[in-house]
């Protein structure tokens, strides 16, 4: 039987071993939007962008080395799984690089984690969205994000 897959964990594993090797990052995507928007964003997975300077290879080691398992690498990203089962996506790209060094410290559940900043996080939302390489599903889906960002939160009050 496969373990359930846990956000938090798989969270907390990649950031303290992130953070201990000196590797700068911030958090972006669906767990991003979430943390901005104050509401819980369903989401397949963590991203995660990290700085495009370091090798790749050593980020790579230093993920498995706290126990994630490599599944695929692409021209910007790398793909694992946390012991739990949860994917996460490390983004390796020289765009996001000023995003990183803008991100914001958020406290989660007792640990620090970088996120990207809200405007920046709109920014890359509305160039996923206009991106028609993109499923039309993800494209609908950044558009509302974007809208979540801008503070069209749902009131659990408001009914249909």
């Amino acid at each position: 039987m496969e373990p359930e897959p846990d956000k938090l964990s798989a969270l907390i594993d990649v950031v303290q071993a992130l953070e201990e090797a000196g590797v700068a990052y911030a958090l972006i995507g669906g767990v991003a939007v979430g943390i901005h928007s104050g509401l819980p964003r369903a989401t397949l997975d963590i991203d995660i962008a990290a700085i495009a300077a370091p090798s790749r290879r050593a980020v790579t080691a230093v993920l498995e080395g706290a126990g994630l398992r490599k599944t695929g690498e692409f021209e910007h990203r790398v793909n694992f799984r946390h012991p739990s089962g949860e994917p996460v996506q490390l983004a390796f790209d020289w765009t996001f690089d000023a995003m990183i060094v803008r991100a914001e410290r958020f406290e989660l559940q007792h640990v620090s984690v970088m996120v990207v900043a809200r405007e920046d996080l709109i920014a890359m939302k509305q160039r996923a969205a206009a991106d028609p390489r993109q499923r039309k599903s993800k494209r609908l889906r950044d558009r509302a994000d974007v809208e979540l960002l801008r503070g069209d939160v749902p009131d659990a009050d408001e009914g249909w």
